[in-house]
């Protein structure tokens, strides 16, 4: 799969202010930005970005995922951390 497919398949399943998808072959990380995850625990998160790409991860075209979920004010506080 293509990053781009991966950033797609999150924007049209998720209401997502942002999405960075990185990596290549079978193995990819996500950074998924928006309000819906206001109030929900990590693994909460995690499973709301898990769940558009359960088929993708059944046929095993994304193997390996590290998903990092934010709302815009986790966001903002941890890019200005990462200086990214």
């Amino acid at each position: 799969m293509e990053t781009s497919e991966i950033k797609q398949i999150l924007e049209n399943a998720l209401e997502l202010d942002e999405v960075i998808v990185s990596g290549e072959g079978s193995h990819y990380q996500v950074i998924a930005v928006g309000a819906m995850f206001d109030g929900m625990s990590r693994v909460k998160k995690q499973q709301a970005v898990y769940a558009p790409l359960m088929s993708h991860i059944a046929t095993n075209a994304i193997h390996a995922l590290s998903i990092k979920a934010y709302t815009p004010e986790e966001w903002a506080r941890d890019k200005k951390l990462m200086s990214l």
